[in-house]
C-alpha cells in the first residue's frame, strides 16, 4: 500500500484543496493519507477534522516523503527538483507549458498523473472548475476595464466549458457578445479590432507555431481595449500573454490592457474544492493500490521520467528541450 501526501500549494493566493474531511469516509485507506499541517485552514477545515476522519497530520517535509504527492497546482510546485526518490505526482500539471517542472520530473524519474487529463465518459472530471475559471476571470478582469460589461462589445474565443462560464457572467451583466469557435478563428482575426474586450478561452494546441493575436496587432485595437486571457498560455496563441497573479493581475502593452491570471478559480476556493474533493475521492484508493483504471491511465503524462504524452513530447522536441 502506497502512502499519499497532500501538500499546500505555494502558488499566489491558491486556496483550493484536493480533499475535504467529509469525503474521506469514501476512502478505504484513509490511514495512508498524510495532510500537511494547516491544509484546510483557508477553506474553513481544521487539522482536527482531518484527523478525526482517520488521516494523519504531518509537516510539509514529512508529506513530501510519501510515495504519492498531491498538489493542486502541481505544475507550479517548488519542490520537485529537491525530491530525488521517485514519486507519483498528482494535480494540474500542464507539463508542456511548465517547462521547468517537466525538466525536474524527467531528471528525477517521477511519474505525473495530470488532473487536466482525467475524463469520465468523455466529460472532463472537474469541468465545473473550468466554468468557474471563466466566471472568476470575467468578474475580476472587469474591475480593470474601466467600463461595465453592458457598455462593452465582447469577443469570446472558444466554446468549451471555460467559455460557458465567461458567457454566464457576460450575458448576465448585459455585454454585447460574439462567440468564435475553432472554425471561426479566421473570421475573428478579420473582426478583432471591433471589440472593447477579447476573452480567450481556447484549448490551444501547444504544437502550433502560429498565433491568433500578434504583438503588432495591438496597435490597431481600440484605445483602452482589454484582452482577458483565461486560457493563459505563455506567449502562445496571444503573443503578448505572460501569466500574472491574483494580487497583480494586469499589465498594459501598446495601450491594450492584458489580464492573464492563470489560476482564476482560486478566488472561489470553497466552490472549487467541493468539486475537486467529490471527484478525486473516487480515485484515491485506486492510486494508492496501483489499481489504475482507464481514467487514471489516460491521465499519466510522464511515467518514471519518460514522456508518454505525444503533445508534451512534440512540444519539447520542437524547442530542443530534454526528452526521455
Amino acid at each position: 500500500m502506497k502512502t499519499m501526501g497532500l501538500v499546500i500549494s505555494h502558488k499566489n493566493n491558491e486556496a483550493r484543496r484536493a480533499l475535504l474531511p467529509k469525503d474521506l469516509k469514501k476512502i478505504n485507506h484513509v490511514s495512508a493519507l498524510y495532510f500537511e499541517t494547516g491544509y484546510g485552514e483557508k477553506i474553513g477545515c481544521t487539522d482536527e477534522e482531518y484527523a478525526e476522519a482517520g488521516a494523519t497530520i504531518v509537516t510539509r517535509e514529512e508529506a513530501l516523503q510519501c510515495d504519492i504527492i498531491v498538489d493542486v497546482k502541481l505544475g507550479d510546485a517548488d519542490y520537485v527538483d529537491t525530491i530525488s526518490e521517485e514519486k507519483v505526482l498528482v494535480g494540474w500539471a500542464h507539463a508542456a507549458q511548465q517547462i521547468a517542472f517537466t525538466d525536474a520530473v524527467i531528471a528525477n524519474n517521477h511519474t505525473v498523473l495530470a488532473w487536466e487529463e482525467m475524463y469520465e465518459g468523455g466529460r472532463y472530471l472537474f469541468y465545473r472548475n473550468r466554468e468557474i475559471a471563466g466566471e472568476a476571470g470575467i468578474l475580476q478582469a472587469y474591475q480593470y476595464a474601466g467600463k461595465m460589461p453592458y457598455e462593452t462589445k465582447v469577443a469570446v474565443l472558444g466554446n468549451g466549458q471555460t467559455a460557458k462560464g465567461a458567457l454566464r457572467i457576460l450575458h448576465g451583466l448585459g455585454a454585447d457578445v460574439d462567440v468564435y469557435g475553432y472554425r471561426l478563428e479566421e473570421l475573428f482575426k478579420k473582426n478583432m479590432y471591433d471589440y472593447d474586450v477579447i476573452v480567450n478561452c481556447v484549448l490551444w494546441d501547444t504544437n502550433r507555431t502560429d498565433r491568433i493575436i500578434y504583438k503588432e496587432d495591438l496597435q490597431q485595437f481600440k484605445r483602452g481595449a482589454m484582452i482577458v486571457d483565461i486560457s493563459c498560455n505563455n506567449h502562445l496563441e496571444i503573443e503578448t500573454t505572460k501569466p500574472t497573479t491574483i494580487d497583480d493581475p494586469v499589465y498594459t502593452i501598446d495601450g491594450v490592457i492584458h489580464y492573464a491570471v492563470d489560476n482564476t478559480p482560486a478566488m472561489f476556493p470553497h466552490s472549487v474544492t467541493s468539486v475537486l474533493s467529490e471527484g478525486f475521492a473516487k480515485y484515491v484508493d485506486k492510486i494508492m493500490e496501483d489499481a489504475y483504471d482507464d481514467v487514471l491511465n489516460e491521465a499519466i503524462l510522464i511515467k518514471d521520467g519518460h514522456i508518454l504524452d505525444e503533445d508534451v513530447l512534440k512540444f519539447r522536441e520542437a524547442r530542443n528541450l530534454v526528452v526521455k
